[in-house]
């Protein structure tokens, strides 16, 4: 993931360090990284998307249009 206006090597791990990416992954592009889907089922709650992306992304994990 390229991230222009946050430097990675000042990010401790944590949980809305874990939120963060994943909404960065999914809301600008993975820029050839693989997203975690048992990290996006754990965070789903805390996502903040796209109504129609989180609705697609919503179907490819549970098979069902939320």
């Amino acid at each position: 993931m390229y991230n222009w206006n946050t430097p990675k090597e000042h990010l401790q791990p944590s949980k809305q360090t874990t939120v963060w990416k994943l909404n960065q992954l999914i809301n600008f592009g993975l820029n050839g990284e693989k997203i975690d889907f048992k990290l996006v089922r754990k965070y789903w709650k805390e996502l903040s998307l796209d109504p129609k992306r989180k609705s697609f992304i919503h179907f490819l994990l549970w098979g069902t249009l939320s």
